[in-house]
């Protein structure tokens, strides 16, 4: 099997609930998930488009150590998404690992990319906070204490950073459609 050979039929969608800023990744049940059932070779796109350029070198080499703590017999391959290249990336991308930052600032660019679903398709797609927000169809944004459409890539609402006081915060909204919540360090499975 090479880097490109599908493993999967269905889209496995990985959406973390977060992490505590300044903390440190430490979720290797997370990492693990990720890389179950993936073929010997992985080739890994993690996207930044949500974070400040200066933060990327440092989240960079956290995330490159934690997969590799964790890919056992597996050879892991890197890149990081650029916008220019995005699409052709994510095509040749066995996992999509949108990171956590600025809900707002990753929709915007995401929303060049109308065809997202449909290139996501096969793939383990994993949304950190942020990351998860804007797969959604519905995101509780905490910063500014407001519900927000995602990119409805999942029929689901999702609060992340969940704790007690964000309970009803998506419930009129939608209100057939699932909500998920979801503390910092936890993570739920979606397949479609």
């Amino acid at each position: 099997m090479g880097l490109t050979d599908k493993m999967i039929s269905k889209t496995k969608f990985i959406l973390h609930g977060g992490f505590t800023p300044g903390g440190k990744w430490g979720n290797d049940e997370l990492t693990e998930e990720i890389l179950k059932n993936m073929p010997q070779q992985v080739r890994i796109l993690l996207v930044y488009f949500a974070k400040e350029p200066d933060r990327i070198p440092k989240n960079y080499g956290e995330d490159v150590e934690q997969f590799n703590n964790n890919k056992k017999d597996k050879e892991l391959f890197f890149d990081v998404a650029e916008e220019g290249d995005f699409r052709n990336q994510v095509i040749k991308s066995d996992v999509v690992y949108f990171h956590g930052g600025s809900s707002l600032k990753l929709l915007g660019v995401l929303k060049n990319f109308p065809d997202l679903r449909e290139i996501l398709t096969g793939k383990v797609v994993v949304g950190d906070s942020a990351g998860a927000n804007v797969l959604c169809k519905v995101f509780y944004r905490q910063s500014a204490g407001e519900a927000m459409e995602g990119m409805g890539i999942l029929p689901i609402k999702i609060v992340c950073h969940y704790q007690d006081a964000y309970k009803d915060k998506v419930s009129g909204i939608y209100p057939d459609l699932k909500t998920v919540f979801l503390k910092e360090y936890t993570f739920e499975v979606h397949e479609q």
